[in-house]
């Protein structure tokens, strides 16, 4: 099933419609609404692509009256996401360097706003009017 997940994930347009079902339920007119004007393709191609999402099982629909209420089914997206625990330490590294890059660099502009007109300093005790920054 893993493998099939990525190749109905592949497809940008599949990747959008289940971007419209995470707000919430939608019938399939609504959905191929955004779907024909987003991408300028008809409503047969915009039906496979909810049939495709349905069949692999990214999907659920149901009928209400006359309408096709389709809502996403997280159960594929577990699986996607169970096998991308493995890879996870490569980019939460990353992102732990750049949040320390960005702490540096609000403690960098928290000590040079210091220096400029007094904000984030402090005086000597001795009161000799010197100032110093305060270190974070």
């Amino acid at each position: 099933m893993l493998v099939h997940a990525f190749d109905v994930l592949g497809d940008l347009v599949r990747r959008r419609i289940l971007e419209l079902l995470a707000e919430g339920e939608q019938t399939s007119g609504a959905v191929a609404a955004v779907i024909r004007q987003e991408f300028a393709i008809s409503q047969p191609v915009v039906s496979q692509h909810l049939r495709v999402l349905r069949e692999s099982g990214f999907t659920t629909v149901r009928g209400e009256g006359t309408r096709r209420l389709y809502a996403v089914d997280a159960a594929p997206l577990r699986e996607v996401d169970i096998w991308l625990e493995r890879f996870r330490g490569f980019w939460d590294q990353r992102l732990d360097a750049l949040g320390t890059e960005l702490a540096r660099g609000r403690r960098s502009r928290r000590l040079q706003s210091g220096t400029r007109g007094g904000g984030g300093t402090r005086q000597c005790a001795a009161g000799t009017g010197n100032e110093e920054s305060s270190d974070d």
